[in-house]
């Protein structure tokens, strides 16, 4: 099963193609040496609706659902793109969605609308330095005080976390690792709050990554997305399309490398023909598709279930793995077979190759969707 190709959803790939080859490839190699996209990307993206793609009009969203952001993301991706530049403009796609779910109308004017509108930069902070994966077990605190919340603790790995204008952050709203959580909207230069050092990284060169310290912030109880304690459940809700987000970016890196060696393979000659002219490089190209087109159909299968409101936990752990073991096994061969010139920077594979890696520790790690997966054969 395939997404449905719409006529809507052909203009929508034209777009996003177009805001590619016009507003992206010309920067995208300074962009990475400076470790961060502009603020006027966003606005820029804003304005010819691609940022509110996925989001409801009724909150200053350019509407579409899991789908049509799945298209988007193809299409940046396969336009030349990459997934370094998708996690630094679309983060609000993870630090939104709860607050669009709440229904809180002062928090969707203060924060969702000027967001979607590319004036406004949000982040989610869930990871801490003791935690990784663990969502249960998070020990930073938010302690009531009157009409606020006193926060105390620290978050790390977290995207767009240098340039985000505020931060939904899940809190411990009793004990320290007590699952008792809830989500808090914290403003930068809210005193107490500091964004620690950018963290540099092996990929997602042009994504801002970042430590962030609360120490007595005092943050509003109005700030608070949803009723107290119920954050935990919140965040569960919302990894179903985090995690296809990142399967869908992992499919559309392989098709993209795919792409990319079958039009050197056939440029490039050595010993006097062509490399695709040996049957060894044929093989190897055309399980590089193989690879790639099973886990597109698997992962386009599962975002159609998602999307009409199918609880398919088991099957969207099966899908990230499926399509991240597909990139990982196509990102290598592809910067295999481009030789020498596949290792310098000056290759579009070799970024890939090294954006890839994070596929399966985002998100939730290959490991814990093997759990996830094993839970859901009743092992």
């Amino acid at each position: 099963m395939t997404i449905v190709d719409t006529p809507e959803r052909r203009q929508l790939r034209e777009l996003t193609r177009s805001f590619v080859t016009r507003e992206v490839l010309p920067h995208l190699s300074d962009w990475e040496r400076a470790g961060e996209v502009p603020r006027s990307l966003h606005e820029t993206a804003a304005k010819v609706g691609l940022l509110g793609i996925g989001f409801p009009e009724s909150v200053g969203g350019s509407g579409g659902d899991l789908l049509d952001s799945m298209v988007v993301t193809e299409e940046i991706i396969r336009s030349g793109g990459s997934s370094g530049l998708i996690a630094a403009l679309f983060t609000h796609g993870i630090a939104l969605p709860h607050i669009v779910a709440a229904r809180d109308e002062a928090l969707i004017e203060r924060y969702v609308r000027p967001t979607l509108a590319g004036t406004m930069i949000g982040a989610l902070a869930i990871t801490e330095p003791d935690g990784g994966s663990d969502v249960a077990g998070i020990r930073t605190c938010a302690v009531r005080d009157g009409d606020h919340y006193v926060v105390n603790g620290a978050k790390t790995y977290i995207t767009s976390g240098v340039r985000a204008d505020f931060v939904t952050t899940a809190v411990c709203t009793d004990f320290p690792g007590s699952a008792s959580l809830s989500l808090l909207v914290i403003d930068k230069g809210t005193p107490g709050f500091t964004v620690g050092r950018r963290l540099e990284k092996l990929g997602w060169h042009c994504s801002d990554t970042a430590e962030l310290s609360f120490v007595d912030v005092r943050v509003p109880v109005t700030n608070r997305v949803g009723p107290e304690d119920t954050g935990f459940l919140a965040i569960m809700q919302q990894f179903a399309a985090e995690r296809l987000s990142l399967a869908t970016q992992a499919y559309a890196t392989a098709q993209r490398c795919v792409d990319l060696t079958v039009r050197w393979c056939r440029d490039r000659r050595t010993f006097g023909r062509p490399l695709v002219g040996r049957q060894v490089v044929r093989h190897r190209l055309a399980e590089m598709h193989s690879r790639t087109e099973a886990a597109r159909a698997y992962v386009h299968e599962v975002a159609e279930r998602v999307a009409v409101g199918q609880p398919v936990v088991t099957e969207v752990a099966i899908a990230k793995n499926v399509a991240v073991s597909a990139c990982d096994f196509v990102v290598y061969a592809a910067l295999q077979l481009h030789g020498g010139f596949g290792y310098l920077r000056d290759a579009e594979v070799e970024r890939h190759y090294r954006d890839a890696r994070i596929l399966g520790i985002g998100g939730g790690a290959t490991e814990i969707m093997n759990e996830i997966i094993a839970k859901g054969m009743g092992l």
